[in-house]
This record gives structure tokens, C-alpha cells and sequence, in this order.
């Protein structure tokens, strides 16, 4: 079955063995050396790949050489670079739950990682979001509950069960493992779950790996409370990581603001941008050391200089730390560390004690630099166990090998000239094949000449082979040479890995230390580079920005293009800003720009701004575009309200709300009425007053500010020459009252016929007065109460029920259900004579 399924997989061919009568095993292989690329196809489909190695030499063995599973190869678990994203971690994720709270442990096991928490089924959505690991375990008594309730196909689950050692013994897993006697130390031991789930981790890594488990750091606890929250729509509508352009990745703000000259510098960028902090102090550390890097412009391009010469520590180490890692890797291990060491140097002379502090982080690790250049060649050529890795000096024996073997390869070179000049045959020649060893070939023509001590060994159509003792002689010198010299050369390079080993916890130190001082340097760069700004940070709950820039769209228009803009929160009458204006005036530019410069000011970055001074929000909630959910029945408008009500029962007075277009999905009436009603629930409710920007075409909702106290209208400037629109993208005071929809149409090539026609409709219903987004319909807000007039001539019973609602106390969905009854009653009561 294996066999059959990986040759559909691999798209290879599918052989069979004869195994007696009428009976065929099928088979496939791929060759050795391309496993890397094979192995990768395999894992992306989603199987697990058994590795079997030979445990035994077959010069040694009798009977059949003992061969084992070695290594279990998993999403989670990869560790071969070609398989693996450099910019980006692959996490091992475990769940353990028992319906009120959920244990949640993640580790990379390229870097050492680990990580631990308990939160809520809600917030492990979030956190799934955020890391989107490569595979997750659950216990088999959990995965339907889990799978139920928060899971969806988008990850790879695995399930486990307690027989393999999990369960009551999960505190054992870990003092095992860690061999210490009490887990005290790691401050995790009063989170039963979230033990269970590191435990799970631990357990399955152990199942996979057979031999060289992989070195984990301790398990670090953390707590989501301590950043800010991040939804897969914010995520997504921010485009923090990935673009919606499928055609330019790069267009992320991830893209945009990475400098980094390290993977591991950009793997803790993408880290940072998921984890915003809420802590004042803890920004302003970081905002500090930036504005170091920023004002000190030749330390910064030194250390980014040392920094780009220097390989992906963490990973390397895991590689060495396994068993897997190449000579080559060792070399690049040495000069990173010693680009390290001149990185400490240059920080170590400044004047900062912030600076001096993290240059006192630079682990010194000399031992491990004398050692890689005392034990391997400064280019190893080869493969272990050829004779190229090793450095002459280390060993005496080995050594002293390669000096015989030269030798003898040197005779047997020699040789060649020598039996020409004995036999008188010209083109006689030395050569070697695996099956007869070294021989002398004599061609055809020639064959009269051969003196008699030769023993003819191979006959080919134009040449005859032969052997004489000497030269099997000497040959039997290299071949024992080089087979002692294989074993010898493995055992020293698996000694040198192994001191390295010992020092697992020094290098990742110093690994993450580096990559802090990476993404320091890269967010000044970025900062100098864009005539960036510190923000100002502070624990109160307004916000202004002065000349606020998109840091994505800036840098796709010509210098000079951008049209900065300015923006004020605070909880007096700035609360809430209604934002109308044309189609293509930068409305979504602009909200979502604020929200950015947010974002960005608390991973402790400069922001594209003139002034910026924020107060820590906890929750950016977004709700822009317009989609449908297909697999689950849900219409376009289905997803926009529910995002819209997960919005209002989750957010607090913290958050900042970005809301572009609510309420479009449906009639106008419905819109508007949703629209307003949204707005006097987050103006109002006690739990939220937060800060809101709701970019909108409904321009009857500028009259909200005549009777909210908390609401701003905005608009974007145009300015009309003619029959076209000059959009100047600049935000100004005031609320729109058209929205150039038709001059849009014209602007895309729709066909002069439509726009013409268009035009026609337009001006009819304008006319007629049926436009219900007309001027005439805006006045048919009853400016006495926080409702809409919508049912104009409606009976008395009606009016009552309108006038009876206790708009500040409705939920969203409470207020769509109620304005559903009403909308049918009036339906009813217009249709009765």
C-alpha cells in the first residue's frame, strides 16, 4: 500500500518483486541523494515518513544487518534546511483541554523553543492564528471535542494516546526529560493543563525521534493577557504578514519593514508583529535601544555589516546538537561566533548602559571557536569520512593514516610510469573500478608486449586489464588505510559535535541576543530610511497622529506622492470619527494607516508620522471587505454581521475599532439602519466608548454628531473640474454628501454607453426623489431621539413601540431582531385597506 501510495504522491514509477508464485510485491524508490526534495512533497501532503538506517557493519554482522526505524519525519518535526521556510518558525504544536480551559504548549525544534500557556477556546483561536503551526497534537480523548468546537482543516492535527506514556505521569515526562527533581524552577508547575500539553510535546518528539532527541529550552510561560490580540481578520485586513497580492508578498507590512540580515532576526520580527505589547515600560525599552541604532548611524551599519556575515545560529546548533549537522555548518558556527565577539566590542564602548547591558548578552565562546579551528578544515571538501574534514593535528592516528595512504596512492601513481618504462609499452595506465580494484590496462595492439608476471583479470573489446603483486599490494594499503581512516574521521567529528553540544544553552543565548539586536537595527534603518518618528507611549486611551503615513502604499508611490494625513482620539468629543467620501479617495488607505501606526508603535518600532502619541490599545478589530463563506451556508452579509457582533460582544474601551463599510451587504434601509444602530451602541454601552473609525457611503450618518457628543465626521477632499473628479486624498472636517460612484465607473473604462446611461438613472431618481440616499431622505433623521425615522405615516401603535426601545441597552443582533418585527409590522399594517 506504501509503495502505491508513493508513487501516486511522487508521481514515480511503481516496480514489483517477485516474492514466490504468482505473487508480486509492488515497490518504489527515489534515489538517496534527492531524498531532501522527495521527503519535502511527502510531508507538504501531509504523511508522516519512517527514516530506516543500517545499525550494523556488514563486515562485522552474521546473518542479516540490523537495520531500525531511526527517525520519524513529521510536519513538526523537519529539521533538513532545504524542507524548511529560513524566515519563519515551524511550530509543534500540543492542546489538552477539559472544556473550560485549554493547556497549550508549542515548540520549534529547529531553534529549541518552547513555550507554554492556558487560555480560553477563544483565545486559542487567536494564538492558532498567530503561529499557524505546522502540526498539532491532541490527546485521542480530546480530538473530537476539539475538532467540534475550535479546530478546522487549515491544520494538521495528530492524535496520541496515553499509552505511550502520557497522562497522570506528565509531570514525570518533564523531570525526565530536563532530568531535574522539581519543576519549581520553571514556574509552570501551578497550570496542570498547560503541563499536559508540554508533556504531549515532549512524548511525541521523543516517538519521532528514536536516537538524538532534539535539546528543547525549558519551557518558558507566557501569558496572551501581556499583547495585544490580534484576530485572523485583522491579520488578514491589515495585511501584517501576507499581501492580497498573490503576485508581490512583499507588499506586507512584514515585507515592507523587515531589514533584518539574519533568519534569525526575521523569524523574531514576525514574532514581534504578532505579539504587540500592552506594558508601557517594555515598549519604551525598546523604543530606547531603536533610537540608539537610529542616532548612531556608524554602529548601526557596523553591526548590520557583522550581522550579515553570520549563519542561522539556532537552527545550526539544533543540526549539531542531532547529529545532523554538516562541516560546513560548523565553519559558519565559528565565524558567526566571532562576528558576535566584534558585534560585543563595538556595543561594549558605548555610552548607553541599555546598549552595554545587551553587549554584556554577547556570550564570549572561545572554547567553541578553537575547538572548530583547531578540529576542521577551514574548507572541508567531501563528506565525513573521506579524509577532507579533519584537520591535520588533531589526531596522530588519523594523521599518520592519511600519511600512509598518500603514500601508497603516491606508488601506485608512480607505478604506472615505471612498468611503462620496464615494459616498453606506451600507453599503458593505471585505474580503478570498485569491483576489480586498482588494475593496469594495456590496449589490444599492445598485448604482445605484456610480460608474463602479469595476471590477465578483464577482457574489453579494446583493452586487456591486469594485476600484479606489488600493486595489489599497496592497494590493499589504501583500501585499509581508507577504511580506517572513514571510521576514525566519523568518531572525531561526532566527538567535536558533541563538545559543541554541551554548550547548547550558551550559543542559543547568544543566538537570541543577536537576533534582538537584529530587529533593533532593522526598525531604525526603516526608521532612517522613511523619516520614520518616535512615538510617544503612554497608559491613557487617546491617540493623535500628525501627518500620518501608510508604511506599505507610501513606498509603492513615487517620493513625494503620499498624501500624509492627520488624525485625534480622546474621550471627549473624539471618540467615534464617521468617515464619508468618494470611491477611490483613500478612506480604506487611511483607517487602516491608523491602525498601523498603532500596531507598529507598540512592537516598539519608529511610526511613518510626523507626531505620534498613543495610548496602549489592547484589541485592533477590523471589519473591511465584503466575502461569503460558501462551505457553511453563510451569505456575504451572514459574515458581515457576524464579525460586526463578535466585534461589539468583544471588544472593550481599550480597543481600536476599524469598521469600513458596514452594513453595505444588504438593502439601504437595512444598511443604514444597522450602520447607526452599530454606532450608537459603541457611542453609548457603557463596557466599550472606544476609540472607532467607520468609514461609510451612508452620509445620513453625519448627522449623528448633531445628537452624539463623542462623534466626529471626516471627509475626503476632492475637487470637481468639470465632468471629472480630482481626488486630493486629504482627510478634512465635515461630512460628504455624494459619493462619485458613476465617475468611478468611468475611471475603471466601464463602456461610455453605461456611464451615460447611468448618468440618466441617476439624475431620474434624483428627480423623482426615490434615491434613498438623496439629500431629501437625509433629512428624515428624527434629530430628537437616537433612532431612525424609517416608517414615515405609520399607525400610532407602531410609533410607540419605536418610541418604548431602549436604544443604549440593545445588543446588535437584539436591535436587527427588533427591527426586523418592526419592518414586517409596517408591511403589514401598509398592505391593510
Amino acid at each position: 500500500d506504501d509503495a502505491e501510495l508513493v508513487s501516486n504522491d511522487l508521481e514515480i514509477t511503481l516496480t514489483s518483486r517477485s516474492m514466490g508464485k504468482n505473487v508480486k510485491v509492488p515497490m518504489a524508490g527515489v534515489p538517496a541523494h534527492s531524498l531532501d526534495n522527495y521527503l519535502g512533497r511527502l510531508i507538504q501532503k501531509g504523511h508522516k515518513v519512517a527514516i530506516c538506517e543500517q545499525l550494523s557493519d556488514p563486515a562485522t554482522s552474521k546473518g542479516l544487518v540490523d537495520r531500525d526505524v531511526v527517525r520519524v519525519v513529521t510536519p513538526g518535526t523537519v529539521i533538513e534546511p532545504n524542507l524548511l521556510e529560513q524566515n519563519r518558525n515551524n511550530y509543534l504544536l500540543a492542546l489538552s483541554e477539559n472544556k473550560e480551559s485549554i493547556g497549550f504548549a508549542y515548540v520549534d525544534i529547529t531553534t529549541g523553543e518552547f513555550s507554554v500557556t492556558e487560555l480560553s477556546s477563544e483565545t486559542l483561536v487567536y494564538e492558532l492564528d498567530r503561529l499557524s503551526p505546522a502540526e498539532i497534537i491532541v490527546d485521542v480523548a480530546s480530538e473530537s471535542w476539539l475538532e467540534e468546537h475550535i479546530l478546522d482543516n487549515r491544520f494538521h492535527l495528530t492524535s496520541l494516546t496515553t499509552a505511550r506514556g502520557f497522562g497522570e505521569s506528565y509531570k514525570k515526562t518533564l523531570l525526565d526529560f530536563y532530568k531535574v527533581f522539581s519543576l519549581e524552577s520553571f514556574g509552570i508547575e501551578s497550570m496542570p493543563l498547560g503541563l499536559q500539553a508540554a508533556a504531549l510535546v515532549i512524548e511525541y518528539v521523543k516517538a519521532t525521534y528514536k536516537r538524538d532527541i532534539p535539546d528543547l529550552d525549558i519551557p518558558t510561560l507566557y501569558s496572551v493577557n501581556d499583547y495585544m490580540t490580534l484576530d485572523s481578520q485583522t491579520l488578514k485586513n491589515l495585511e501584517i504578514f501576507e499581501s492580497a497580492n498573490s503576485e508581490n508578498k512583499n507588499l506586507s507590512v512584514l515585507g515592507q519593514i523587515n531589514q533584518t540580515e539574519t533568519a534569525m532576526g526575521s523569524r523574531l520580527l514576525r514574532s514581534w508583529l504578532g505579539q504587540p505589547l500592552l506594558d508601557v515600560e517594555s515598549i519604551s525599552s525598546r523604543l530606547d535601544i531603536v533610537e540608539f541604532f537610529f542616532v548612531n548611524l556608524l554602529v548601526r551599519s557596523n553591526c548590520q555589516s557583522l550581522l550579515n556575515k553570520m549563519g542561522d545560529l539556532e537552527r545550526i546548533m539544533s543540526r549539531v546538537v542531532s547529529g545532523q549537522a554538516l562541516p560546513r555548518e560548523l565553519i559558519v558556527l565559528r565565524r558567526t561566533i566571532e562576528s558576535a565577539q566584534d558585534i560585543r566590542n563595538i556595543l561594549t564602548l558605548q555610552e548607553s548602559d541599555d546598549i552595554r547591558r545587551i553587549a554584556m548578552d554577547i556570550s564570549e565562546l572561545p572554547d567553541i571557536v578553537s575547538l572548530i579551528s583547531t578540529a576542521i578544515n577551514d574548507d572541508p571538501n567531501g563528506n565525513v569520512g573521506d579524509g577532507g574534514i579533519i584537520k591535520s593535528g588533531l589526531s596522530d592516528e588519523l594523521d599518520s593514516l592519511k600519511k600512509d595512504s598518500t603514500g601508497a596512492r603516491q606508488y601506485i601513481a608512480d607505478l604506472e610510469e615505471k612498468q611503462r618504462s620496464e615494459t616498453g609499452i606506451k600507453n599503458l595506465k593505471v585505474g580503478y573500478n570498485h569491483v576489480f580494484g586498482y588494475y593496469l590496462e594495456v590496449s589490444k595492439s599492445n598485448i604482445s608486449e605484456v610480460p608474463d608476471t602479469y595476471i590477465r583479470r578483464q577482457t574489453l573489446a579494446n583493452a586487456e586489464r591486469y594485476i600484479i603483486p606489488e600493486l595489489k599490494e599497496y592497494e590493499a594499503l589504501v583500501l585499509t588505510a581508507k577504511d580506517k581512516i572513514n571510521q576514525l574521521e566519523q568518531e572525531l567529528y561526532s566527538r567535536v559535535c558533541g563538545q559543541i553540544s554541551e554548550q547548547v544553552d550558551r550559543v542559543r543565548k547568544l543566538a537570541k541576543t543577536l537576533a534582538q539586536i537584529d530587529v533593533v537595527c532593522s526598525f531604525a534603518q526603516i526608521a532612517a530610511q522613511n523619516s520614520y518618528v518616535r512615538p510617544i507611549i503612554d497608559d491613557d486611551t487617546n491617540i493623535t497622529i500628525r501627518s500620518g503615513r501608510h508604511p506599505v502604499v507610501e513606498n509603492v508611490l513615487d517620493v513625494g506622492e503620499y498624501v500624509a494625513n492627520d488624525v485625534h482620539f480622546d474621550e471627549g468629543d473624539s471618540q467615534i470619527i464617521v468617515l464619508t467620501g468618494p470611491n477611490m479617495a483613500g478612506k480604506s488607505t487611511f483607517i487602516r494607516q491608523v491602525a498601523l501606526i498603532t500596531l507598529m508603535a507598540q512592537i516598539g518600532s519608529f511610526v511613518p508620522a510626523d507626531y505620534a502619541r498613543i495610548g496602549i490599545v489592547d484589541r485592533i478589530f477590523t471589519r473591511v471587505g465584503l466575502q461569503d463563506d460558501l462551505a457553511t451556508g453563510k451569505s456575504t452579509f451572514m459574515v458581515e454581521m457576524i464579525e460586526t457582533a463578535s466585534i461589539l460582544n468583544q471588544a472593550t474601551r481599550r480597543s481600536l475599532l476599524i469598521l469600513d463599510e458596514i452594513g453595505r451587504g444588504t438593502s439601504t434601509y437595512d444598511g443604514l439602519s444597522i450602520a447607526k444602530s452599530v454606532i450608537e451602541y459603541i457611542h453609548n454601552s457603557p463596557k466599550l466608548k472606544c476609540k472607532t473609525m467607520f468609514a461609510t457611503h451612508y452620509h445620513e450618518l453625519t448627522e449623528l454628531s448633531e445628537t452624539l457628543p463623542h462623534v466626529q465626521n471626516f471627509n475626503v477632499a476632492v475637487v470637481e473640474q468639470g465632468s471629472e473628479v480630482v481626488f486630493l486624498h486629504k482627510i478634512i472636517p465635515g461630512g460628504a454628501d455624494r459619493s462619485y460612484g458613476i465617475h468611478v465607473a468611468q475611471l475603471a473604462g466601464m463602456p461610455p454607453s453605461v456611464v451615460k446611461r447611468a448618468w440618466e438613472i441617476l439624475e431620474h431618481l434624483e428627480q423623482a426623489d426615490i434615491n434613498p440616499v438623496s439629500k431629501h431622505s437625509a433629512s428624515t433623521f428624527d434629530k430628537g431621539v437616537a433612532q431612525l425615522s424609517l416608517f414615515n405615516g405609520l399607525n400610532e401603535e407602531l410609533i410607540a413601540e419605536l418610541k418604548d426601545i431602549d436604544v443604549t441597552n440593545l445588543t446588535p443582533m437584539d436591535a436587527i431582531t427588533r427591527l426586523y418585527e418592526l419592518q414586517q409590522k409596517a408591511t403589514h399594517s401598509q398592505q391593510e385597506p
